[in-house]
């Protein structure tokens, strides 16, 4: 662990999780392109993208929640 309590592996996927917003953000959002870059398939990209927005959507279900609480 670091200073600032995040593991490795949390890191690394956070990383990856910028890595592949920026490649999509240079190419237009075109998930083929973007996979072809990056050297992943396509259907790997968009399984990933979509996680990543579940992630992103529970993460704001769940503070709009806790804030509706208080």
């Amino acid at each position: 662990m670091l200073e600032g309590h995040i593991l490795l592996d949390e890191a690394i996927c956070e990383f990856e999780k910028l890595y592949i917003k920026k490649a999509l953000a240079r190419h237009k959002q075109h998930l083929s392109n973007t996979a072809v870059v990056l050297g992943i398939h396509r259907n790997t990209l968009a399984k990933r993208v979509a996680s990543y927005k579940a992630q992103e959507n529970g993460h704001l279900k769940n503070s709009t929640t806790k804030s509706q609480r208080h």
